[in-house]
């Protein structure tokens, strides 16, 4: 069978890869081309064009990059045509992605979408398009399949991808260790914009606690000239491709929204979760987005576990307060323990990927 997957930024192209992997593990003679990255071309799928190119966060940005986007969505309906997929597995990355469902839909080529869209977050009424559009819906949060039975659509539960990801690395990758000081883990995101604007308030808790190594974790995708030019002569580790060694190590965090707060629970990190977008971007969502945390942890255990910096909230006297409560709350950092572990159970079994693959494969048949 020809499988066609679209992701659009890093975290789509880990669990892209893993499912890319557990698609051949059980269709011997799978044929895969995708939109992705590095991970998903290793995998085994032919690369038709990275996430490097594709990543534009917030509303300002978008509009500004609009001419670039409608190219590419006009090059992926030509690439996907002319390659002619038993199924196309959309990975998250919904704008782009749900444009391309649409589209597919009136080609009558099969489409599974792979970790929803937040529609439960904003524009819920994007249900009623995935319903038109979208053959399966394939969700990684619990909640989601409340959500969706609210609009009378049933979607298909598969477990979180993260947790046979930080499962394999808990148990099977050794730790190489990155410093003999106490570490204190830097994720700034892995778009250069979002890089640019919180990196710096992040690298002033250098000076407060000299006791600790501060390590930044570099995005894959993005050079090492970004940092190095942002960190200058502050005594900080840049580390490549080493996330997750590092969350193994570290004993505290400031993390960037998105993905990487929940991939630092799954580790047990302390952390900070930190958020500073364009203005104008930021008050637009504010007007759109109706829920109450902007962390997946927060969200999925539905309290507030860890603290938020967001916006005009994430300035160097919060952060450090905040670290500093990280640091040397003991009753705190017990707390929040056994709330991960309360998170862990929540998000379920270990075999997201396989799972995922053999709907696909499913659906990919004709089923």
């Amino acid at each position: 069978m020809r499988y066609y997957l679209i992701a659009g930024e890093a975290s789509g192209d880990l669990h892209g890869s893993n499912l890319i992997k557990a698609i051949h593990e059980q269709d011997a003679h799978a044929e895969m081309r995708c939109w992705g990255g590095d991970r998903m071309e290793a995998a085994g799928a032919t690369l038709v064009k990275h996430y490097r190119e594709l990543a534009f966060m917030g509303f300002v940005e978008v509009v500004a990059h609009l001419r670039t986007i409608f190219r590419n969505i006009d090059f992926c309906k030509k690439d996907i045509l002319a390659w002619k997929p038993d199924v196309l597995v959309l990975i998250d990355y919904p704008g782009f992605n749900m444009r391309i469902a649409e589209w597919a839909k009136k080609q009558g080529i099969r489409i599974v979408y792979y970790i929803s869209p937040q529609v439960w977050a904003w524009k819920e009424k994007r249900v009623l398009k995935i319903k038109r559009d979208v053959d399966k819906m394939l969700v990684i949060l619990p909640f989601e399949v409340d959500f969706y039975k609210k609009w009378d659509h049933k979607v298909t539960y598969v477990g979180h991808p993260l947790i046979e990801v930080v499962s394999h690395e808990k148990n099977k990758v050794p730790v190489r260790p990155i410093s003999d000081k106490p570490i204190i883990a830097i994720l700034p995101g892995s778009r250069a914009q979002e890089i640019k604007v919180k990196l710096p308030i992040m690298l002033k808790m250098v000076k407060y606690f000299p006791d600790h190594c501060f390590v930044v974790a570099q995005a894959s995708a993005q050079p090492d000239s970004l940092y190095k030019e942002i960190i200058g002569n502050e005594p900080v580790l840049l580390v490549k491709d080493q996330t997750y060694n590092l969350l193994k190590q570290a004993k505290a965090g400031l993390i960037t929204s998105g993905t990487a707060t929940l991939e630092t629970a799954l580790f047990g990190v302390p952390q900070v979760v930190c958020y500073k977008g364009n203005a104008i971007s930021f008050w637009l969502a504010t007007k759109l987005v109706s829920v109450k945390y902007i962390s997946l942890v927060n969200l999925i255990m539905a309290k507030p576990v860890v603290t938020e910096l967001i916006q005009s909230e994430l300035t160097e006297t919060n952060l450090k307060t905040a670290l500093t409560r990280l640091l040397q709350d003991e009753a705190y950092k017990q707390e929040l323990k056994r709330d991960y572990e309360t998170l862990w159970h929540k998000l379920g079994d270990s075999h997201a990927s396989q799972n995922a693959a053999k709907e696909i494969i499913m659906i990919a048949n004709g089923g």
